[in-house]
């Protein structure tokens, strides 16, 4: 099986914003990112959109779910803090879908190893051995 991985474009910086930061939105750099997404996102066959539901991270899908005519899934397990167990859950529950799941840096972190740039983009091989991270799309800056 094959999942898109998305770090959630830029929504400015964390200590500038003195709301709830799952309310934080995309800046306008973000909004642009999120956009661009949709080029890539058609080209890897997504089929699905799955979100954490902090505000940021369903932005950055939202032009994608206005192109494909899709729901943007809200799911804790993308979360931050929710680490690489849970995304591993999710995604043997969403089956033989094609999903996009946009998520944060520390759980990319998790369950790569490695860091990912705010809005962009990384294929993962799923099967009964693990996650295999392949190829990588930029932030469409």
């Amino acid at each position: 099986m094959r999942a898109v991985l998305v770090r959630h474009a830029s929504a400015g910086k964390r200590r500038a914003w003195t709301g709830d930061d799952r309310l934080r939105p995309l800046d306008d750099r973000g909004l642009r990112q999120a956009t661009g997404l949709v080029r890539v996102l058609t080209e890897l066959g997504v089929d699905r959109l799955v979100s954490s539901p902090y505000a940021r991270c369903v932005q950055t899908l939202a032009p994608a779910a206005a192109a494909f005519r899709l729901e943007v899934e809200e799911r804790d397990e993308l979360a931050e803090g929710a680490g690489a167990e849970a995304v591993h859950r999710l995604v043997a529950e969403l089956g033989g879908s094609a999903p996009a799941l946009s998520t944060h840096g520390d759980v990319v972190q998790e369950l790569l190893g490695e860091s990912m740039r705010k809005g962009a983009v990384r294929l993962l091989e799923i099967s009964d051995e693990g996650v295999r991270a392949a190829e990588a799309f930029p932030p469409a800056d």
